[in-house]
């Protein structure tokens, strides 16, 4: 079944263990990322203090203590994972509400779904390509996320969380034309970001 067609807390088991694979795997939490002036370990940082955030402000919902981030990613995430993880398979979750002065009010299923879920799998590149790892996305999903999100170019650019697209070929495969889109340079590596 495609990553697509799962309800919210199955998709985010599986993106979430292609992104833990990669957290397991990573070696040097120092070296640069893709995102201009991060480094490996602000990736899984920024995942875990973006959500928190939300939920605590629109939801008024409190994950458990984890260790810090910045300093034990792997632990960080671990625990926050498994937060997550519990909270989507709660079946009370999706009669809850999340409410976002720029969402409006939306199940908290589908908030975490559509937000961060989606963000966890476009920084499982982020993660892999910075620590030398397997950077290969689901074709089909990144093909679903680029259609869903073409068409808010716009909007997308104007909330600051997308830089500029980076031009690919008409004929790039899915994965090429996603990673293009959200700002990120298909064939950036740590190499070439330490040669620029």
């Amino acid at each position: 079944m495609s990553l697509s067609a799962l309800p919210p807390a199955e998709r985010h088991r599986r993106i979430a263990a292609d992104f833990t694979a990669r957290v397991e795997g990573a070696k040097d939490w120092d070296a640069p990322a893709p995102v201009a002036g991060w480094v490996a370990r602000d990736v899984p940082r920024h995942l875990i203090e973006w959500l928190l955030g939300l939920l605590q402000s629109g939801a008024d919902l409190t994950l458990p203590r984890r260790p810090d981030a910045g300093t034990d990613p792997v632990g960080a995430w671990q625990v926050h994972v498994t937060a997550v993880q519990e909270l989507l398979d709660d079946p009370e979750t999706p009669g809850r509400t999340l409410s976002n002065p720029h969402l409006g009010e939306i199940p908290l299923d589908q908030a975490i779904d559509r937000f961060y879920t989606t963000d966890v799998f476009m920084h499982t590149w982020d993660l892999a390509r910075a620590t030398g790892q397997d950077d290969r996305l689901d074709p089909e999903h990144c093909a679903e996320l680029f259609a869903g999100m073409e068409p808010m170019d716009a909007v997308l650019r104007g909330s600051g969380q997308y830089g500029p697209a980076v031009p690919v070929p008409a004929d790039a495969d899915p994965q090429t034309r996603l990673i293009g889109f959200i700002g990120r340079d298909p064939h950036w590596s740590p190499a070439s970001r330490a040669e620029s």
